[in-house]
């Protein structure tokens, strides 16, 4: 049975009832799996190619350059942003555990009211010592991981950018 229409309405508007609803993660590619080298397609460091760590539980990909090999710093990056390679190195080795979505939350300074201030006031972005640390321990696990790879030239496969020109065709490359 249909519900008749009111005759009246309600002088104000009834605000509806929402539930909340949690989103899940989107699914990890199969071809984005720990080790695999990816060709970041935006941000600052587009063109650059990185090795994935593992995927985090915001569905984001930890990727990292290795910093003293072509400057990427560990960073999460979205998976619709890499395009993955044949390549692989073996992370096995390489100790991920502490890394998670809670690691790159801004600090209550870095919020609204930092973006709020006066240009005068702010300064340029300062990487903490921990940060730095955690950098150099994770690098000098993975450098170890690709020299040990068997691959001579990998060290500068990382090191070079991608790049496109006129006649290339990215929908034939197999990368």
């Amino acid at each position: 049975m249909v519900a008749k229409t009111p005759r009246y309405y309600p002088a104000e508007d009834v605000p509806a009832k929402t539930v909340p609803r949690k989103q899940n993660p989107p699914k990890t590619r199969a071809s984005l799996t720990p080790g695999t080298i990816v060709i970041l397609l935006a941000g600052h460091f587009r063109g650059r190619r990185v090795v994935v760590l593992k995927s985090l539980t915001s569905g984001l990909l930890l990727v990292t350059g290795p910093y003293q090999i072509n400057g990427v710093p560990l960073k999460r990056v979205n998976q619709s942003y890499v395009i993955a390679t044949s390549t692989k190195v073996d992370v096995s080795g390489v100790d991920v555990s502490k890394f998670d979505d809670a690691y790159f939350a801004k600090g209550p300074s870095e919020g609204k009211d930092a973006f709020l201030k006066p240009e005068s006031d702010s300064k340029a972005a300062v990487v903490s010592d921990d940060r730095k640390t955690d950098q150099k321990s994770l690098d000098e696990a993975l450098v170890k991981a690709i020299e040990g790879s068997g691959e001579p030239l990998l060290k500068d496969y990382l090191h070079a950018r991608f790049t496109l020109t006129k006649n290339d065709r990215p929908h034939k490359m197999l990368f």
